[in-house]
């Protein structure tokens, strides 16, 4: 992702700091997004465009630790990046162990931030990725009859069509036809490439 398609959240309750970062942000490319509360950053947040958050972790009203929280609970996986003047080690654990991408103690050096960031959506970009390759296979495996479907599941277990035919009821002709259509409508160019797909996501999330 280069830096201008990057959308950095910037949520601190202190104008100085939130102004100095989005500064800092811009001089580079970026295009951060200033938000002085939680709620605010709720308002204007956009998670399927991607980018990341650079987070205060207290604040009044809703803190960051608890935005935190609440972003797990809705499903909003965009990278974290704490920064604090008042944080412990213990706040930091907490952070990191709900998932926080870094966590940076105030005042920082303004390259150690922008080294964060550069890796923060680099992994978001690849989280991005994954979820497109999903939304792709789902609808690949969409375009499969149930008997495709039984076919494919044969292919990927490394079935021979003999053995297919004889699991399925079917002639070995048949579970030819079928294996041809599965690879046509999965668009795949080689049966290693076919099962290479399939294993990148069952792992990850169940497909009917």
């Amino acid at each position: 992702m280069q830096p201008s398609e990057a959308v950095v959240y910037v949520v601190d309750d202190d104008h100085s700091v939130r102004q100095a970062v989005c500064m800092l942000l811009r001089s580079v490319g970026y295009r951060p997004v200033p938000c002085a509360t939680a709620a605010e950053l709720l308002d204007k947040l956009q998670p399927d465009a991607g980018g990341c958050i650079i987070l205060d972790a207290r604040m009044p009203g809703m803190s960051g630790l608890q935005l935190q929280e609440h972003m797990n609970q809705r499903q909003l996986d965009l990278p974290v990046i704490f920064i604090t003047g008042h944080g412990d080690v213990d706040m930091a654990v907490m952070a990191m162990k709900a998932g926080a991408f870094d966590f940076l103690q105030k005042p920082f050096k303004d390259q150690a931030l922008l080294d964060s960031l550069e890796r923060a959506l680099q992994r978001d970009e690849e989280r991005r990725q994954r979820l497109e390759g999903r939304r792709r296979l789902r609808e690949k495996l969409a375009l499969l009859t149930a008997r495709e479907r039984e076919v494919l599941n044969g292919m990927v277990a490394g079935k021979a069509n003999k053995v297919m035919a004889l699991d399925l009821g079917l002639s070995e002709r048949t579970v030819e036809a079928h294996r041809a259509r599965v690879m046509e409508k999965m668009q795949a160019r080689s049966l290693a490439e076919l099962v290479h797909e399939m294993a990148s996501f069952d792992n990850q999330e169940s497909f009917p």
